[in-house]
């Protein structure tokens, strides 16, 4: 980038008085603010166990699919039993949490049940050192918990794999960080009068048009998108996952930013998307309660039934969408168990009716559950 030239919407002379046309947009508002009303009008009627299990599976999905979009891949029972355990929900069986699950964890659920409360710069570099608890990206040994320094060179957003990276646009110099993340904060924590909608798309494309850190710009952006989400909806409780809508549409997503960050601080082409993004979260989020108020009939219906914890536990796997066929082989990989164990399980279990053989046949005779 040659000195004096403008590419970017960060070196516009009026940066960072943010324009977008309301009008354009209220259609999209409202449609969204519909799409919550809905949502929240059916878990109203679930009660506060089912409430607790909607909130569960979507902040599992928001934590596993950040991370994704990252190109990490986390555990999803680990990133469940992280949840369950620092929000008080019974699960039953918990499985081994490590060290880098509870920082994304950690990062989410501070954004989102404390959204009232002040973002501000010591906020912000907890969730970094969250994020990071080694101190390491990788093998790359970064700096935590403090803006980024330029010691490597400009900050540039990429995507795409390891030798196939594509540029979309580069970050402010480090220089000035300190006083565009004073001037943001400021921003963040006064009442400036937009649509609590726009301010969450304001919010995530401010922060990510700064990339402030040296690592984990990303997840922290839509930390920050949740946190004024969390303020909208007026509840702690999350009940829908931007983040994996995000990941969804993910190619939609960089092209539009890249978009956004070479042209005008017209942004109302980014909050379009961010709320039709937004509307088609919620919508998903209906078929997440779907999934939990099946699986809350189906434990009610067998609730009188004798288990032991494999069954538990694979019948739960198939609830939540089992991918592929279950054998008995498949079971004894995933129950840890000999194979006589697992046919034992499953005979026991097409006994008392909850299981059945699979139409088709096959080389390997398959089950699912007779519901």
């Amino acid at each position: 980038m040659n000195s004096g030239e403008k590419l970017y919407i960060w070196q516009a002379d009026s940066w960072p008085n943010w324009r977008y046309d309301l009008s354009i947009l209220a259609g999209l508002l409202a449609h969204v603010s519909r799409c919550q009303g809905v949502l929240l009008g059916r878990l109203a009627d679930v009660g506060l166990a089912l409430r607790d299990q909607a909130s569960l599976a979507a902040l599992t999905e928001d934590v596993v699919k950040t991370s994704e979009i990252e190109g990490e891949v986390l555990n999803v029972e680990s990133v469940r039993s992280s949840i369950a355990r620092r929000l008080g929900v019974a699960i039953g069986a918990v499985a081994p949490v490590d060290r880098h699950i509870e920082g994304v964890v950690e990062m989410v659920l501070d954004a989102t049940t404390r959204s009232s409360e002040s973002l501000t710069s010591d906020r912000l570099f907890g969730w970094h050192a969250a994020l990071f608890p080694t101190g390491y990206s990788g093998m790359s040994k970064i700096t935590v918990g403090q803006w980024r320094d330029d010691a490597d060179g400009p900050m540039q957003v990429v995507s795409g794999p390891a030798g196939r990276r594509k540029v979309h646009f580069q970050a402010p110099p480090a220089n000035g960080l300190p006083d565009e993340m004073e001037r943001f904060l400021s921003w963040a924590n006064e009442e400036t009068g937009e649509p609590l909608l726009i301010k969450a798309g304001l919010a995530h494309l401010w922060f990510v048009t700064m990339h402030p850190f040296d690592d984990g710009n990303g997840r922290i952006a839509r930390a920050v998108g949740d946190l004024f989400l969390a303020r909208a909806d007026g509840s702690p409780q999350r009940f829908y996952s931007l983040s994996a809508q995000i990941q969804r549409d993910r190619r939609d997503y960089y092209e539009v930013l890249e978009r956004t960050q070479k042209g005008t601080l017209d942004v109302t082409g980014w909050l379009s998307w961010f709320l039709g993004t937004l509307a088609r979260a919620l919508d998903s989020a209906q078929t997440t309660l779907d999934a939990v108020l099946v699986k809350a009939r189906f434990w009610q219906r067998w609730a009188g039934t004798p288990l032991n914890e494999r069954q538990v536990k694979l019948i739960n796997h198939l609830l939540d969408g089992f991918e592929g066929k279950l054998t008995s082989s498949k079971w004894a990989a995933i129950a840890k168990c000999s194979p006589d164990s697992a046919l034992r399980d499953i005979t026991q279990l097409i006994e008392q009716g909850v299981l059945k053989k699979s139409p088709g046949g096959g080389r390997s005779t398959s089950y699912e559950l007779s519901d």
